[in-house]
């Protein structure tokens, strides 16, 4: 018989150790919220979710069915690792018809979903201990792929004044010898904030000059309100485009979320390490999707103008129920782009209801969700505490029904 002691060593002896990369990586602060929310649905609680990051419409009919007569064709087997060279091929026009850049189909790599060409992109640039600049409010990921790439980001503050955006003088403050990249994203997630071309320009001068590499995601670059217009890093000039990595994909303008495929454009030799290293790890994304995916760029795109329409309607609405919500002691930034409002709750911080305090985001988001029903995502999950985000991605009535209650949550905090 194995005593106490024995056995404890034994089983320590066998315990898988992790990488130092992986261990680097910060769970999901939202987890615990999520859960909560799932057990309150599956008890039969009405539950308001301004936390979902997709669009609430269903994939257009006609990309379905491409993807169905792909399967009925037979079109199930491997193709090339960087993806069909007919979707390379439509993903090239679209970026000269939307964004007046010229690729070739060696220069785009077809990946699954958008989180996948930015991690190919970070590992295939990135060295051990390079720095990468982040704009904060961010969107989650960038800084875990960062660090698991080895990677350092370094934050600069968006502040809200400002609408949440950086400008070129920020980013070159924080430029250092070990500066590698800067990740840019417009339209913003989580704050919707949209860049003008000046300001974009301006920063991509400072980059230029650096020798800073950009990585520019533009996966929201069709949701856009207001007269504002997307305008990519990349169009810069010439020098710009070969300094910059973009990337994009089909999951919210085409409402392909769970169809999983995005893209990236890079210089050629940059999309050829890329397209070995894939080629390596995940292979080519699903045939079938890649064929719905043509349809998506290539077919009517009725159904996206219809959606944005939508989402600009609620946005409108939205917007006119949080200015009269001021009055209670919150404050908004107007989004130009995506889905999304950062709600600054810090004025309610420090305040009680039945005993627990108020002290951050992550207390606000818990306390709505138990005593409101309403799910919204935490500000701390994108770097910053003073703020809650709200997707519009529901309906209008759930939306000025989730709205009402977080309303009436703060006139109860003493």
């Amino acid at each position: 018989m194995y005593n106490k002691m024995e056995i404890i060593s034994w089983v320590d002896k066998l315990m898988i150790k992790l990488s130092s990369r992986i261990s680097e990586i910060s769970p999901s602060m939202t987890l615990a919220i999520s859960a909560k929310a799932n057990e309150l649905k599956a008890a039969g609680e009405k539950v308001i979710s301004f936390g979902v990051g997709e669009p609430d419409f269903a994939t257009p009919a006609h990309i379905v069915q491409a993807a169905k007569d792909a399967l009925d064709a037979g079109k199930t087997k491997y193709v090339a690792a960087a993806g069909l060279p007919a979707l390379k091929k439509a993903v090239c026009e679209k970026l000269k018809k939307d964004n007046n850049l010229d690729y070739e189909p060696s220069q785009i790599i077809i990946s699954n979903g958008a989180k996948h060409p930015i991690f190919n992109a970070l590992f295939a640039t990135i060295e051990e201990g390079d720095e990468v600049l982040i704009p904060k409010p961010y969107w989650l990921t960038y800084p875990e792929v960062v660090k698991s790439c080895g990677g350092v980001p370094v934050y600069i503050y968006a502040t809200p004044r400002h609408g949440y955006k950086v400008t070129a003088a920020q980013v070159e403050a924080m430029i250092t010898p070990k500066t590698k990249m800067l990740i840019f994203n417009s339209p913003c997630n989580p704050t919707g904030a949209v860049y003008t071309e000046s300001e974009i320009r301006a920063i991509a001068e400072v980059c230029l000059k650096h020798n800073i590499i950009v990585l520019s995601d533009e996966i929201y670059e069709k949701l856009i309100y207001g007269g504002e217009s997307h305008f990519s890093i990349a169009a810069v000039s010439p020098e710009m485009k070969e300094n910059t990595i973009v990337i994009n994909g089909w999951s919210k303008s085409y409402a392909m979320t769970g169809w999983r495929i995005g893209y990236l454009a890079a210089p050629k030799h940059v999309a050829k390490a890329i397209a070995s290293f894939q080629s390596h790890s995940t292979s080519n994304v699903n045939t079938m999707t890649q064929f719905a995916a043509i349809a998506a760029l290539e077919g009517d795109q009725q159904p996206m103008y219809d959606m944005i329409k939508a989402f600009g309607e609620r946005r409108e609405a939205m917007l006119a129920e949080l200015e009269n919500m001021k009055a209670l002691g919150f404050d908004y930034v107007k989004p130009d782009g995506a889905f999304y409002v950062m709600l600054l709750c810090y004025n309610f911080y420090g305040k009680s209801f039945e005993g627990k305090k108020i002290a951050g985001s992550m207390d606000m988001c818990d306390a709505l969700l138990s005593y409101e029903k309403v799910a919204a995502t935490p500000g701390i999950c994108f770097g910053d505490d003073d703020a809650i985000r709200l997707s519009y991605a529901l309906s209008m009535e759930d939306m000025l029904e989730g709205l009402r209650r977080i309303a009436h949550f703060v006139t109860l905090l003493k």
